[in-house]
């Protein structure tokens, strides 16, 4: 089965608890393999809330389109409307790397176009699996993470993040 990496992230109403009812759904369509710490992040390009991101590796008989339509369905399921890019978020599922797949539709783009950019992604991922190779920059994460220059705070808010119940 395809191995997958997918970013949750909340940073409006009860985050831990957003975050483990997405991870509740999540199991139910993927099987998830390991989950970073939950980290504490402040937003991006945006003014409100600080966010608790994880990662999650996983694996899937979903193909990219069907899983994306799949977390997509999850976030409006638990409350997320879209109105504009920069709002706060009851839940924000991304899939950020399929398989090592490179792909560019309308709607999905594979690896996540901004994976590179984002320390909120990359610090987890590197957590998980530091030697994950991004198949565009032909770098591991790890590596991308040590050139990255971005100065948004990420602070480590637990380790303990799965429940029984996720």
């Amino acid at each position: 089965m395809p191995r997958v990496y997918i970013g949750l992230g909340s940073n409006r109403g009860d985050r831990l608890k957003n975050l483990q009812d997405s991870l509740s759904h999540i199991k139910k369509e993927i099987e998830v393999r390991r989950v970073s710490s939950l980290y504490l992040t402040e937003p991006v390009g945006m003014k409100g809330s600080w966010f608790l991101n994880c990662v999650i590796e996983g694996e899937t008989e979903l193909d990219p389109n069907e899983l994306m339509d799949t977390l997509l369905a999850i976030e409006k399921e638990m409350g997320r409307v879209r109105k504009k890019k920069k709002e706060e978020r009851i839940i924000d599922l991304d899939l950020l790397l399929y398989q090592g797949r490179i792909l560019k539709e309308k709607g999905l783009i594979l690896p996540h176009p901004r994976l590179h950019k984002r320390g909120f992604v990359l610090v987890p991922l590197v957590e998980i699996n530091p030697h994950l190779y991004h198949p565009v920059l032909k770098r591991t994460v790890k590596e991308i993470l040590n050139g990255l220059k971005d100065s948004h705070w990420i602070e480590k808010f637990s380790r303990v993040f799965l429940t029984e119940e996720s």
